[in-house]
């Protein structure tokens, strides 16, 4: 009885175990690969080659309450991904955590790139593992037309982009999300009849609120992916916040934080939290859905965790050595992440997820 009482705790205690719940540690060891030995990340995020002169942002380590979230294990990953597929399907930020992840995967081995479009989607190959990471343009998740000689974004809701369902019954496993592309000024189709705008005060257009034409990407995907035969682990990632602040500049937007936010020090902002819901919302319908399918889909909840990290952006590094010359008022990014840095735990929390 008393084994039994303590495999009872044990399960509770696996119950409870929220990944994106917890808090930021220090750490004194710093990431397992850095600029100069990964080639993979983008110029806009390679923070130290491009002169950040603190490295801070590097020694933090993700602790959820009530279990325990392992180092990410490169050589694990590779082998239980043996002759599998992942595709990570989003926007840049997705191509920021996919350039992570073949980082980390570097130390044990370096994938070829066997494709890259003008989209920028890319394919890397582990020949040793037949291993196959896709990374796919799609900001969306539904069709979109973005074309010099058109006035404004095209959005349509229903119908899917086929950057990433031309090859789904490829794919083993699939990340996605949307992105802060929804943010943006578009004029939204259905059934190729505008039914609104969002951001178009010029235009006589009903507006959009911008959640609404997540919610309605985000059911027609899942919608996808529970009817088709195709029966891929699917995660679905939440939002990625942003910590722009004013500058001391009239209109300068900047990030320049050193450390980790202490819990209850932010709150995020109220867009971003409304499209979190959003996420939460329809991951739920859709898990439920699934199950019934025999469809697996998981929640990988990076937002909270992230939101704490407002050292974790480029910056004013992301361009080479940005104050060279006594500059002072240079552009800041403060979307996309440094690598390495705490985007990497994204792929921590998403080994924990999908691998047992």
């Amino acid at each position: 009885m008393k084994e039994l009482g303590v495999k009872e705790q044990q399960y509770l205690k696996q119950e409870v175990c929220d990944l994106s719940v917890g808090k930021w540690i220090p750490k004194p060891e710093g990431p397992l690969y850095t600029n100069e030995t990964c080639d993979y990340m983008a110029s806009y995020t390679n923070c130290l080659k491009n002169g950040r002169p603190d490295g801070g942002f590097l020694h933090w380590k993700w602790q959820p309450n009530g279990c325990d979230l392992p180092p990410f294990d490169p050589l694990k990953f590779l082998n239980a991904m043996r002759n599998k597929s992942f595709a990570l399907i989003g926007d840049s930020v997705f191509r920021n955590h996919a350039r992570s992840l073949l980082c980390l995967l570097s130390v044990v081995a370096k994938a070829d790139e066997i494709y890259h479009d003008r989209t920028n989607s890319g394919i890397f190959y582990y020949s040793e593992y037949n291993f196959t990471i896709y990374d796919i343009w799609s900001p969306f998740l539904v069709s979109y037309k973005l074309e010099r000689n058109l006035p404004d974004l095209e959005l349509y809701l229903d119908v899917l982009d086929s950057q990433w369902t031309k090859y789904y019954d490829k794919y083993d496993y699939i990340l996605m999300s949307g992105s802060h592309w929804f943010y943006r000024r578009a004029v939204i189709y259905e059934n190729n009849k505008i039914i609104g705008c969002h951001y178009c005060p010029d235009l006589e257009l009903k507006n959009i609120d911008t959640d609404v034409p997540y919610r309605k990407a985000l059911e027609l995907t899942f919608k996808f992916i529970t009817a088709s035969e195709h029966k891929p682990f699917v995660v679905l990632r939440t939002w990625s916040p942003n910590h722009f602040e004013d500058g001391e500049f009239p209109g300068s937007r900047i990030c320049n934080k050193t450390e980790p936010f202490k819990e209850g020090k932010i709150n995020g902002d109220p867009a971003d939290l409304l499209m979190r819901s959003v996420e939460i919302e329809e991951f739920e319908k859709a898990a439920a859905i699934g199950e019934k399918n025999g469809l697996r889909i998981e929640l990988l909840d990076t937002y909270h965790l992230s939101l704490l990290r407002p050292d974790g952006h480029p910056g004013a590094y992301r361009n080479y050595h940005p104050f060279d010359g006594g500059k002072k008022n240079v552009e800041n990014d403060c979307i996309h992440w440094c690598v390495p840095g705490p985007i990497d735990t994204w792929s921590e929390l998403l080994m924990k997820i999908v691998i047992p």
